[in-house]
């Protein structure tokens, strides 16, 4: 699984050959979570709150990004939340 971007313990990688909808995985200590880039719900797992509202964050920042890379299967590494 890519990784596309690191911040504050937080990890977001995408799968490629997935066939859902649009969507992100995140990984913080042993939290896993899958998240809508659209929304920007959580669609399984569980974050805590304060790390969710990071990743929900940085998903509005770079939701065009990621819907581009979601739809083009093209990997590159993505700025972290600053």
């Amino acid at each position: 699984m890519p990784e596309i971007s690191r911040f504050l313990g937080v990890v977001i990688s995408m799968y490629f050959d997935e066939n859902n909808s649009p969507h992100f995985h995140v990984k913080y200590n042993e939290f896993r979570a899958v998240l809508s880039i659209r929304e920007c719900n959580v669609l399984e797992g569980v974050l805590p709150g304060r790390v969710r509202g990071f990743v929900a964050e940085w998903a509005e920042l770079h939701q065009a990004e990621l819907l581009s890379m979601w739809d083009s299967k093209v990997f590159h590494k993505m700025d972290p939340l600053v």
